[in-house]
């Protein structure tokens, strides 16, 4: 690690500034209080379904790993208030590492300012993709602290972090084969076998560890069997057929996107690599290398994915930005300002129009929200219905219907992915199956529940794709009658539940 800069030494006051802008960056989050986001909603419906006393993979289906739904245990799978606020302490919690390992590298302005951009890049892009908390977001924590602790060639740390995140997202594994890299790179070949093996060995046994506690806990409860059909099978058959007509040109357009909207942290970090140590520069470039594979991984280069490659970015960029600043000074600091207000600019009004309507109480008049509040309209119209002990069934990929109403499937099926063979990310606008084997076994399996509601939130936007197509669902949606539409959603009602 270099001597720590002149300027490094900042007033006490400059921790105070710094800390107060990571804390406001993070608590912007709390304008979405009252709306909740894909992939996010169906997690917390996951949640719920646990604490209902249901096993995921058993119980009910659930295509990601077990520590996305358990996340959201820590808010009673309650949206709002809690919700926000559980999200805010977990960026917190992020840029802290990030400011540690930024300042055990190269010095205490390099930190400050990694946790500032870092909060920055996570309140500033597309909503759905830093709003919503994915098992993409959710795996930055451990992601950070597995390289940290590599940094600290603590290999044991570093396996258990990495262990954690694949618990998280299976796009971990890349996580892993960071850290094994690095703990080869500064050794020589001499002292690799006497201390890298050691390390090596270290970070094995410690990625081990929660992997063979999730083994044993998913054999005991019955589990194991549903995890590997629904988490491995079905993600391959996933990632194997990307929705874009030609993978490779929509992949450069997205990436290039995402590159615009980061463009100060583009910048200031290739500054960085060519300024700092070879050793550095190597294991800073396999770090982003591996990141971007992983955000490449089934070719769809979706906003989220890209948060693997917001951690080594924001580390060589805040280097970067010091580097910038010894030898340019209010140049580069007005040419990184610039930069920056363009996702500032871009995103940024979005956060004073959502709080000044949750201030008005009314609904926010976007169109990127218009399902959510059709989903909230939805759910008071089957609140007003329902009983204590009333059961629900959401046709289409809308589980905060679960969410705002509290109910749960009778069940293992709570969304019409399964049980049609198409993917959410494309079930809108098209019906191409990608997985036709277990969706007929699945629909006669259906046809055995009673739920007392049925909400068709996918048939009214894709015909093709209505329930009533298929032949097997046919005599079992006819005993359910239709008592309530939003536009967007059919709601049904279990004709002998109906009061008279």
């Amino acid at each position: 690690m270099r001597a720590s800069p002149p300027f490094d030494r900042w007033p006490d006051r400059g921790n105070l500034f710094t800390w107060a802008g990571v804390a406001l960056l993070s608590l912007l989050r709390l304008a979405h209080v009252h709306l909740l986001w894909a992939d996010e909603d169906f997690h917390l419906a996951a949640a719920l379904n646990i604490l209902h006393g249901r096993v995921p993979y058993r119980d009910f289906l659930y295509d990601k790993p077990p520590l996305s739904a358990f996340y959201y245990l820590l808010t009673g799978a309650h949206a709002g208030w809690p919700l926000r606020l559980l999200d805010a302490a977990y960026v917190l919690l992020a840029c802290c590492l990030m400011y540690r390992l930024a300042r055990d590298w190269w010095g205490e302005s390099a930190g400050r300012t990694a946790a500032l951009l870092f909060a920055f890049f996570m309140a500033f892009y597309l909503p759905s993709a830093v709003i919503s908390f994915a098992p993409d977001a959710l795996m930055i924590v451990p992601h950070v602290a597995a390289i940290y602790f590599t940094h600290q060639r603590r290999g044991g740390w570093a396996g258990l972090c990495a262990g954690i995140a694949f618990l998280v997202n299976t796009k971990a594994i890349f996580v892993l084969a960071t850290c094994g890299l690095w703990l080869a790179i500064p050794i020589s070949t001499e002292k690799f076998w006497s201390k890298g093996a050691k390390q090596w060995l270290a970070l094995t046994v410690g990625f081990t560890i929660p992997l063979a506690a999730a083994f044993v806990a998913l054999l005991g409860v019955g589990a194991w069997h549903g995890y590997v059909q629904q988490v491995w099978q079905w993600g391959l058959q996933y990632a194997k057929q990307p929705p874009a007509l030609d993978p490779f040109r929509a992949g450069l357009a997205l990436t290039a996107n995402w590159l615009g909207f980061h463009a100060a942290l583009v910048l200031a970090a290739a500054f960085a690599l060519l300024r700092m140590r070879t050793v550095d520069r190597l294991k800073l470039s396999l770090w982003l290398a591996l990141s971007f594979m992983a955000v490449s991984l089934g070719g769809r280069f979706s906003p989220r994915y890209f948060l693997q490659l917001l951690p080594p970015l924001v580390l060589v960029a805040a280097e970067g930005c010091t580097l910038l600043w010894q030898t340019y000074r209010l140049r580069v600091a007005a040419a990184l300002a610039i930069l920056l207000l363009i996702p500032l600019c871009r995103f940024g009004p979005r956060y004073a129009m959502l709080a000044f309507d949750n201030l008005r109480g009314r609904e926010p008049q976007w169109a990127d929200v218009a399902m959510e509040l059709d989903n909230q309209r939805a759910a008071g119209r089957i609140t007003t219905l329902a009983h204590p002990g009333d059961t629900l069934f959401v046709w289409g990929l809308r589980s905060s219907i679960y969410v705002y109403t509290r109910m749960i499937s009778d069940s293992r099926f709570w969304d019409s992915e399964p049980l049609t063979g198409v993917p959410g990310d494309r079930h809108l606008a098209a019906a191409t199956v990608i997985d036709s084997g277990p969706a007929a076994a699945y629909r006669a399996e259906l046809t055995l529940s009673r739920p007392t509601f049925i909400v068709d939130g996918l048939g009214p936007m894709n015909p093709k794709l209505a329930p009533g197509v298929y032949p097997e669902l046919r005599p079992w949606l006819s005993e359910y009658k239709l008592v309530g539409s939003t536009g967007l959603t059919l709601i049904y009602q279990e004709s002998g539940a109906i009061n008279p």
